[in-house]
């Protein structure tokens, strides 16, 4: 049985990427600050209990993040892959699989710079890895209009999302986590990529809102990054649900 740890196992895409693990046959431990049943506990942002918490792990599936939690230089994710990474040299894990974004390379938020500096480490490190790279989730492109429910109109920015089912991203990870170390491995993204605007009209259907859709457009790198297409994997979609699937799915649960 192959033993796998998972950082991040308790957050929106850990939760059905472990529950998958486990049905594929993984003895998994949850790498957490507390402790009860299938977890393992440590703190990764100062490292005690890593080793220990990777001791016998074959695999390691990493999304944990702290970004933003704190002084990123103590408390940012690339620090926290080093102790990681180094804990998993010395216990012989033999694939560590890094969740990361489509587009960290093209688009210069702060958050995707960190993406790719742990990218880079992991090329560096000498531990088999494989990096996959990963769309936004429908809940994501959802929660741009649903922050917008008092506003008179719905915002939407002028470039295209594909986003994907956070079951089919955690598939994918299951995937991937039974097989070989890729190194990069290809980009997922949903089924369908459209301007945020359809994403709008589809919202505004599934919540009965008759908001006017406004496109927008913003000056600097980020925007452009994201208007010339780089988060988006046209040529090898690989989620199966789409949007309307998913917000109809939200409406019958009472969301």
């Amino acid at each position: 049985m192959t033993t796998t740890l998972v950082t991040g196992g308790t957050g929106q895409l850990g939760v059905p990427t472990t529950a998958g693990l486990r049905a594929a046959g993984h003895d998994v431990r949850v790498l957490s600050r507390k402790s009860g049943p299938g977890l393992v506990t440590a703190d990764v942002t100062s490292g005690a209990g890593v080793a220990e918490a990777v001791a016998g792990v074959d695999v390691i599936v990493h999304m944990v993040s702290t970004f933003g939690k704190g002084d990123s230089a103590a408390r940012g994710d690339v620090p926290v892959t080093e102790k990681l990474v180094e804990a998993a040299k010395a216990a012989g894990v033999g694939h560590l699989v890094f969740v990361s974004i489509i587009g960290v390379d093209k688009i210069p938020l702060p958050y995707y710079k960190t993406k790719l500096a742990i990218e880079e480490l992991l090329r560096g490190s000498g531990l088999a890895h494989t990096v996959l790279r990963i769309a936004q989730f429908h809940s994501f492109v959802e929660q741009i209009f649903t922050a917008q429910r008092r506003l008179p109109a719905l915002f939407a920015p002028a470039f295209s999302f594909q986003p994907i089912a956070v079951g089919d991203a955690a598939k994918r990870i299951v995937e991937i986590a039974n097989g070989a170390p890729q190194g990069r491995a290809a980009d997922i993204a949903g089924p369908e990529a459209a301007r945020a605007a359809e994403w709008a009209r589809q919202w505004k259907a599934s919540v009965g809102s008759r908001k006017p859709v406004v496109p927008f457009w913003l000056p600097g790198k980020t925007f452009a990054g994201y208007a010339a297409g780089h988060n988006l994997a046209p040529e090898a979609p690989y989620g199966r649900v789409t949007f309307a699937e998913h917000l109809a799915a939200g409406q019958a649960a009472g969301k």
